[in-house]
């Protein structure tokens, strides 16, 4: 009787096959969850700019103008924020929107040049979260996308 000594190559063929198709998989949905974790960081950044953007409104009667003093920084926004910059535009008297363009660099590729809004209604002083580059998936609940998903 002959002793085994080891793996045959076919068995070590097939358990690089298997971890070839457990990494085909794994890593674009790993890079779906980072992109979505990036997008939860911006909206939870925007949120709080949002909530000093409604201070100003109360205060000063109108949207701010993104000018000298009313820029995203004087708001609350970060100075330097890695995964995109910050700006605003103001619309009627109290609406207008904030929005973060997603940088190059930093970013996870599927979110990079894309940007994020907050937008608020003069009327009824509601602010709505959309994007027309990211794709649903990727946005958290509230949010609508024109972007059909890849």
């Amino acid at each position: 009787m002959k002793k085994q000594q080891g793996f045959t190559l076919i068995e070590l063929m097939i358990v690089v096959a298997v971890i070839g198709v457990l990494s085909a998989i794994a890593i674009p949905q790993y890079q779906k969850y980072v992109a979505k974790a990036e997008v939860a960081s911006v909206l939870s950044t925007m949120t709080g700019i949002k909530t000093n953007l409604e201070a100003f409104i109360v205060e000063n009667g109108r949207f701010p103008k993104g000018e000298a003093g009313e820029m995203p920084v004087d708001l609350g926004a970060p100075e330097v924020m890695p995964l995109g910059k910050f700006s605003l535009k103001p619309g009627t008297k109290d609406a207008g929107t904030l929005n973060l363009e997603f940088g190059k660099t930093n970013v996870n590729a599927l979110l990079q040049g894309s940007n994020l809004t907050l937008a608020r209604e003069a009327k009824t002083g509601t602010w709505t979260c959309t994007s027309a580059d990211i794709e649903k998936a990727l946005l958290p609940k509230g949010c609508t996308s024109t972007l059909i998903a890849s």
